[in-house]
């Protein structure tokens, strides 16, 4: 009996990289029935499509459907991992297009906008708007080849920044294995509480779900429970209260720069999920409550950006860079953070 040697979530819990070594007793047998047989629901047609994508190798070689596996042949599998919706409805939402050609689209996405559709949000995301923009370039597709597996990674709903969306399958595979070698460059901007204490630095501990609150995360520095995490921080501005940070994620987990930061003492500003929506850091006068509940309305989430990202372009192989600027609400509370902060050294003096 043939059974997974490994199966890991990657490419930020989008897709699962599952692991398979053929038997010594194995008589050849076409890899798409022997897939088949072996992943729960799969149809002959999606695992020949998947083949055909890149999305399974052997001996991390592509192959073709009619390959024929051996004894001793590993196969790599990945696969989309959201049962939460089956189905996507395309809808005529607003884009911000950083860059498109014929094999990628990246995105600058807003706040108070889902990436996927899921329990709860199944009208109104990123993708909805995303397969609307795709019909309209091409309105020959099917509902069912509406690219859901174009999504190689995801950034929070209040999270604004680069997302990019791979428009073919082949595409996707080849971006999805970049997030899972962690080659993907990506620098997030960050308004923390509280002054950072060391200039540079980095977060090592494992991420789970909270064990009493489950929609949110925790970090365990100790142990094995969840999963993997290294997130790299420097500091680019101190305002008193509050630290300018820029973050480089080596890995890519759910809520993973917000559970680490407030793992180290640091919790986003206006984090309300994490109980970064209260002062934090300060003084105990009216004066400075105000200012802080004003800085509250004028950015109403959590004070994150991703501000840049990089990836090899899975057709001409050549390094793509691309740069979102911080949104205006966030640049508008660092200004007014420094003002304050300017206000106060003049009072001291």
């Amino acid at each position: 009996m043939n059974e997974d040697v490994e199966i890991e979530n990657i490419a930020e819990d989008v897709y699962e990289r599952r692991t398979f070594i053929i038997d010594k007793g194995q008589e050849p047998l076409r890899i798409d029935k022997w897939l088949q047989i072996r992943i729960e629901g799969a149809t002959r047609n999606k695992i020949q499509k998947g083949i055909d994508s890149g999305f399974v190798t052997v001996n991390n070689k592509n192959i073709k459907s009619n390959y024929k596996v051996k004894p001793g042949d590993e196969i790599l599998v990945m696969t989309f991992v959201n049962p939460e919706y089956s189905e996507l409805k395309a809808e005529n939402i607003s884009l911000n297009i950083v860059y498109e050609d014929a094999d990628v689209l990246v995105l600058n996405k807003p706040p108070n906008m889902v990436v996927h559709p899921g329990i709860g949000n199944f009208r109104g995301t990123l993708l909805n708007g995303v397969a609307y923009h795709l019909l309209q370039q091409n309105p020959n597709l099917d509902d069912d080849e509406l690219p859901r597996f174009g999504l190689v990674h995801r950034i929070d709903k209040n999270t604004t920044g680069l997302i990019v969306y791979a428009k073919t399958g082949e595409a996707a595979a080849h971006l999805a294995k970049q997030f899972f070698n962690h080659t993907v460059q990506r620098k997030y901007v960050a308004l923390v509480w509280g002054d950072v204490k060391e200039d540079k630095g980095l977060v090592n501990a494992h991420i789970a779900r909270h064990q009493q609150f489950r929609k949110m995360f925790a970090a365990y520095p100790e142990g094995d429970i969840g999963k993997h995490a290294i997130t790299h921080y420097s500091v680019l501005e101190r305002m008193n209260y509050v630290t300018l940070v820029e973050c480089v994620l080596e890995t890519g987990r759910t809520h993973q720069i917000r559970v680490h930061m407030r793992h180290l003492g640091h919790t986003l500003f206006n984090d309300w999920e994490y109980g970064g929506d209260r002062i934090l850091k300060g003084t105990i006068y009216t004066k400075y409550k105000q200012f802080v509940d004003n800085c509250f309305t004028i950015c109403p989430r959590c004070a994150l950006h991703a501000k840049t990202l990089g990836f090899i372009h899975p057709r001409t192989n050549e390094l793509m860079f691309f740069e979102a600027p911080i949104p205006n609400d966030m640049e508008q509370v660092i200004d007014k953070w420094r003002r304050y902060v300017g206000n106060v050294k003049l009072e001291e003096e």
